[in-house]
């Protein structure tokens, strides 16, 4: 089992805090980026993405991040309102700072790219001021990415949110989200990593982004340990994903439960984590049991990789329920 005391008298179940942006899916598939004319347009970023998928599930979501004072920065904050995100967190810049934009290449379901322009964004101009102790504090849970560490003011904005989310009995996801484009030098990105972490209940992350964040570590890499070193700190749940393999979570009590993947059509890679994080965080708000959750997770990830979108594909209950009745997992021991 795993100990994790959400709040029952708190008016936002999941506030996410971190990058906003926009999405350019390719409309042509099993072609190279030179040769794609045309793109759609969605809201992105990844904490974005599992807010949106927590609120589809039903949960009340809030997000603090900051958008351009643009088109592109209204269009984010109207999508976010007609899907129930609370957005009084969500401030505007005023320095002339622009959206940041990621454009997808899908070559083949196996073969997929970002190509991401991150001059100047908004979302990493937020700053210490646009955090509200008093909107944190009416919280459930607060999910932390780690793109958002990245560069300074958001850099302080977060570990300021940390602080107020653990001062108020804030339960603390931590989404290790890591782009390496968005950083200078790994190194620097280990030690913030590292720092953030110490503070969390659940970290979420790839085996090779563990990887990224233990390289001061005298240990080779394994699971285990890295789920361990964690314990150490506040973590309850340690999740490392292992891509077509599943995923394995370790809980503070000495709980290891595996999750397969579902066999789906995919369509593109991308959109797999977020997926599987709203839907397992909503597990988890919920109280179910950790195998629960991850399956539920797992069957997000598989409905959203066979679609076009990330934010607009997240689904519903009701939609992974009956995904479950027909699929079949692929259980990697």
């Amino acid at each position: 089992m795993y100990n994790l005391d959400f709040k029952s008298d708190r008016s936002i179940d999941l506030v996410g805090i971190g990058r906003l942006c926009i999405d350019l899916n390719a409309d042509q598939f099993n072609r190279p980026m030179e040769e794609t004319t045309s793109f759609t347009k969605y809201v992105g970023g990844s904490p974005a993405n599992i807010a949106i998928g927590a609120a589809r599930l039903g949960l009340r979501s809030g997000f603090i991040g900051k958008v351009s004072d643009d088109q592109m920065g209204r269009f984010i904050q109207q999508y976010l309102q007609k899907n129930n995100i609370d957005i009084n967190g969500v401030s505007v810049d005023d320095t002339g700072a622009v959206t940041g934009l990621a454009f997808t290449e899908i070559k083949s379901p196996e073969d997929c790219s970002i190509l991401m322009y991150r001059d100047n964004v908004a979302d990493l101009k937020l700053d210490t001021s646009n955090v509200s102790e008093d909107y944190i504090q009416q919280s459930r849970a607060l999910l932390i990415s780690g793109t958002a560490l990245a560069a300074s003011p958001s850099r302080e904005a977060v570990f300021l949110a940390l602080d107020y989310a653990k001062k108020h009995g804030v339960i603390i996801f931590f989404d290790l989200d890591y782009r390496p484009y968005s950083w200078n030098d790994d190194k620097e990105t280990a030690v913030y990593y590292n720092l953030v972490a110490e503070k969390c209940d659940v970290i979420i992350g790839t085996r090779e982004e563990f990887d990224m964040m233990e390289q001061f570590e005298n240990f080779s890499q394994d699971d285990h340990k890295t789920a361990r070193k964690w314990f150490d700190y506040s973590a309850e749940i340690v999740v490392i994903k292992h891509g077509s393999e599943g995923s394995i979570a370790y809980t503070k009590e000495g709980q290891t439960e595996r999750s397969g993947i579902f066999k789906t059509k995919v369509l593109k890679t991308f959109g797999a984590g977020d997926a599987y994080a709203s839907s397992f965080i909503y597990g988890l708000i919920n109280g179910w049991d950790l195998d629960k959750a991850m399956r539920f997770g797992s069957a997000s990830a598989s409905i959203v990789i066979s679609k076009h979108s990330c934010s607009d594909a997240m689904p519903t209950v009701k939609e992974i329920n009956e995904f479950l009745t027909s699929a079949s997992i692929s259980e990697k021991e």
